[in-house]
């Protein structure tokens, strides 16, 4: 289920992204590596992420062969010396949200660990993703697009799946022409 749903999240990126475009992925909230599972096919290389309030499946991904570390989104994660592509926040707003964090400095942790041009997939429920929308303008991050989760067998809620990529932004200054 989980390579259809890799793929469908794929294909929703294709327009923007050609072979070399994604390297570095980080999967927010990665439970048992799953999602970084599903890319093995891809040539990515996947940062994945346990949440401190769940069950400890650390053990678990490290036994597919796969990278992680156990996190909590209410405060900064140490990325140095790396930046990602993409972010891969399956319900990580809602599950701060429980904990009574802020959602603002969510969104701007993620700005700091994304490079430029980078993507965000944010599987989430639809207060969230109204959340996210209010943000784009002064974040420089663009919606590329959203789908409805409705149709997936394993889906036990009203999750929106919304893409947004980080824009390269310059100064007024450094986009002047020499003369």
């Amino acid at each position: 289920m989980l390579d259809l749903r890799r793929e469908n999240y794929w294909n929703l990126l294709s327009p923007k992204i050609s072979t070399d475009t994604i390297r570095n992925v980080m999967d927010m909230k990665a439970n048992m590596g799953s999602f970084g599972a599903a890319l093995k096919n891809k040539d990515v290389w996947v940062m994945n992420i346990i949440s401190e309030e769940g069950p400890n499946t650390l053990k678990l991904v490290y036994d597919r062969g796969l990278i992680g570390s156990i996190h909590n989104w209410c405060e900064a994660y140490s990325t140095y010396p790396r930046t990602y592509d993409l972010l891969h926040a399956g319900t990580v707003f809602s599950d701060i949200e429980k904990k009574g964090c802020s959602g603002e400095d969510l969104l701007i942790e993620m700005d700091r660990i994304l490079r430029p041009t980078g993507f965000i997939n944010i599987r989430d429920k639809q207060h969230v993703i109204d959340f996210v929308k209010k943000y784009l303008t002064a974040l420089h991050w663009e919606a590329v697009t959203a789908a409805d989760t409705s149709t997936e067998v394993d889906q036990d809620g009203d999750d929106i799946v919304f893409i947004v990529q980080k824009k390269l932004w310059l100064t007024t200054e450094s986009l002047r022409t020499t003369e």
